[in-house]
């Protein structure tokens, strides 16, 4: 069975330290980089699955690191930040991020964190090795209006146009497109897509929709594909 390996890029040593014992204990490969810079070095030479990035760091911060992975990579991003305020949280989201944690935190925790975005991220980009047949790739999409989604290969496009999504914008638009018509509130996304307990206050379902408006739609203020049910949740009509 393949070791998944995680890139930890923070600053602290005491906080690299400590997670590389906790995931190390847990089976994974750790890389570790002092900064947003050298851990961009690890991306282009190694083979990452799950990056967790502190936000305050020397020479390339987490948010310019955060948007410089995404411009070529789906691989999930865990922030991690000393900030605690929405705004803090919405910047790190909206740059790319798939989760947010604020220090302190229970390692406990964060480990929990890294195994759900692993057990999706992986599931969405296996193969099982079999060629398939141009019927069944057609089976693997869904198509609506100029909107055209691959569950197989995690493709996006909109009139032809490559759209790339993070893995948890991905799980948020493929549960919606599967279930055309039917609306879901942000409690039942949060725990679908993130499988755990929804936190009222957390406005992070929201910020994950708000992205993908603005990479789907050429007018994100009037949608055509996610669509907003006042006072219930978001919907993809059939």
């Amino acid at each position: 069975m393949a070791q998944e390996t995680i890139l930890i890029i923070d600053d602290e040593k005491e906080i690299r330290d400590l997670l590389g014992i906790y995931l190390t204990n847990d089976g994974y490969h750790v890389l570790k980089a002092a900064d947003g810079l050298e851990g961009l070095s690890y991306l282009e030479n190694e083979t990452v699955h799950l990056v967790i990035l502190d936000i305050m760091m020397p020479r390339l911060d987490g948010i310019q690191a955060c948007m410089k992975i995404r411009e070529s990579r789906n691989v999930p991003i865990i922030m991690l930040s000393a900030k605690s305020q929405d705004m803090d949280k919405i910047m790190g989201l909206t740059t790319g991020a798939d989760d947010y944690v604020t220090k302190p935190f229970q390692p406990l925790e964060l480990m929990a964190r890294v195994k759900s975005q692993l057990r999706r991220y992986l599931r969405l980009n296996q193969t099982d090795g079999n060629t398939r047949t141009h019927a069944h790739e057609q089976m693997d999409v869904i198509a609506i209006d100029d909107l055209l989604i691959n569950v197989t290969t995690h493709a996006v496009t909109v009139e032809g146009r490559e759209v790339k999504l993070t893995p948890r914008e991905f799980a948020i638009l493929a549960l919606l497109a599967r279930n055309p018509g039917v609306v879901f509130n942000t409690e039942k996304i949060y725990e679908r897509v993130w499988n755990e307990p929804f936190y009222e206050s957390d406005n992070t379902v929201m910020v994950h929709i708000r992205n993908l408006r603005e990479k789907l739609e050429d007018n994100p203020r009037s949608p055509r594909y996610i669509k907003t049910v006042w006072g219930v949740g978001y919907k993809i009509e059939p």
